[in-house]
């Protein structure tokens, strides 16, 4: 009987610790997740879905989601940040269809910048573009400048917005948590990024129920933990910054002056490392004006994408 305990007690340990560590994560349907959004906002979400479906493109084994839409002359890429996806752009894809051909993707599980580079560069080849404008928020504004110095050919013009620059302040701040992240469960994970979402980003945002929305949407089975731990790591990752002066890239860096995930001295970092950029400063809206502000940032961003090159 001793014996058969021996192995029946280590059983049952297994046992709750896969089934801890394999829960599920939490999925609440639309409606529930939107409740407290203005009803326009989430209306305008569900039609877009509809009116503008997605594509995928495999790309060295691994599918990427994107979306491709307008038809002017000029093609502008948008990326997202660390806890985006594509159409978390949609007020700004809409608006800019008319006058441009409007791209935007959602990052899969890679984990690197060289991997987000060759995903997004074959999107662009096989939508038939070469040159184009690219527009990046967080995450996003960082591979934006990574694009800048790797295909400084290709662009047009660059906003980097609620960004920061290649930095040791951010994987020095996180050491911890960026060495315990692939091991801890996925649903664990994800409730710590919704509980950053309630307690930082909405309050910053000046308690905008559509950002929350957005984000816990995100967190409700469209991202998985592995998309979490690649896009650490390409947060983390250093790469030399491009130089404006030789390159002659006209380029807006656009933040926030309350943004709770990009601090004040990694925002002056940024503006250091391109002082001939042109910089827009929201007040106190946080770190997705382009949500909570959709229609001052659109303009922002119409105003600065259609200045004459030289």
């Amino acid at each position: 009987m001793r014996s058969k305990m021996k192995w029946v007690i280590p059983f049952f340990l297994v046992l709750i610790v896969a089934g801890l560590y394999l829960y599920p994560i939490q999925r609440v349907p639309f409606n529930e997740v939107y409740a407290k959004a203005e009803e326009s906002e989430s209306v305008s979400l569900s039609a877009f879905r509809v009116n503008y479906p997605s594509r995928m493109l495999e790309v060295n084994g691994v599918e990427w989601e994107y979306l491709a839409m307008g038809e002017g002359e000029e093609t502008i890429l948008f990326l997202h940040g660390m806890t985006g996806a594509y159409d978390i752009w949609w007020h700004q894809l809409e608006a800019l269809q008319s006058d441009f051909r409007v791209i935007a993707v959602t990052y899969p599980a890679v984990n690197t910048l060289a991997e987000l580079d060759t995903g997004v560069m074959s999107i662009l080849e096989a939508e038939g573009v070469d040159k184009f404008n690219v527009v990046g928020t967080s995450l996003g504004g960082y591979f934006a400048q990574y694009l800048v110095a790797y295909h400084p050919d290709q662009i047009l013009r660059a906003v980097f917005s609620n960004t920061f620059p290649p930095n040791d302040l951010i994987a020095e701040k996180n050491k911890t948590i960026g060495t315990a992240l692939p091991f801890l469960p996925e649903w664990l994970v994800i409730d710590v990024l919704r509980g950053s979402f309630a307690s930082s980003v909405y309050p910053a945002s000046g308690n905008d129920e559509l950002t929350l929305a957005f984000l816990n949407e995100i967190s409700y089975g469209r991202m998985s933990k592995a998309q979490v731990v690649g896009r650490f790591h390409c947060v983390v990752e250093k790469f030399e910054a491009p130089d404006l002066n030789t390159l002659e890239i006209p380029v807006l860096i656009v933040e926030a002056d309350n943004d709770p995930l990009v601090e004040l001295v990694l925002r002056e970092q940024l503006k250091a490392v391109y002082p001939t950029a042109e910089v827009q400063t929201f007040s106190r809206v946080g770190h997705f004006p382009y949500l909570n502000r959709a229609s001052e940032y659109t303009k922002i961003l119409a105003d600065f994408l259609v200045k004459p090159l030289k």
